[in-house]
């Protein structure tokens, strides 16, 4: 099970995005405090929809915590920030690793990427641009590594509601 861990998010409408995204694709997701709104606020439910109730969600007082209760995530942890040397591609992802991103506002503290260098990825993007939307990074790092499991588990085919393909 993939796992996703947001280090203090702000945003209650991201937070309910990736909540959906990670019901989706079966991931569980981490969340380490403080948060900046409350999980019972409207903007959370209303981003999820009607699959929060489905989400595996923990939560954790602080990054300490998380890692005293997730002993084995230090091993498997990715690190998305825009000051890594390497791009998300390019990390091959084992199917029950923790991929970690940060506050909107401020990202990962610089702390905990000294310590895990050689884990930490980077989205490329084109000049000045500061960061992407939260949802988006963690659904295109998600999706890459699910890509590298071959989509295991998840619906590779759809099909039409009311008429057929031919």
């Amino acid at each position: 099970m993939m796992n996703i861990v947001l280090l203090e998010p702000e945003m209650p409408s991201n937070t309910g995005n990736i909540g959906r995204t990670c019901v989706a694709v079966g991931a569980r997701l981490h969340l380490i405090e403080p948060l900046g709104f409350k999980l019972s606020e409207k903007a959370v439910k209303r981003a999820g929809l009607d699959y929060w109730d489905k989400l595996d969600v923990r939560a954790y007082s602080d990054y300490r915590e998380f890692l005293e209760r997730c002993p084995d995530a230090p091993g498997k942890m990715y690190f998305a920030t825009t000051k890594a040397h390497q791009v998300y591609s390019d990390v091959s992802y084992e199917p029950d690793c923790y991929l970690m991103f940060g506050k909107e506002s401020a990202g990962i503290p610089e702390e905990i990427l000294v310590e895990n260098e050689s884990r930490c990825v980077r989205i490329p993007m084109w000049g000045d641009i500061r960061s992407l939307n939260l949802a988006n990074s963690v659904a295109i790092v998600l999706y890459e590594a699910l890509r590298q499991q071959g989509f295991e588990n998840l619906e590779k085919q759809g099909s039409l509601h009311r008429l057929h393909w031919k």
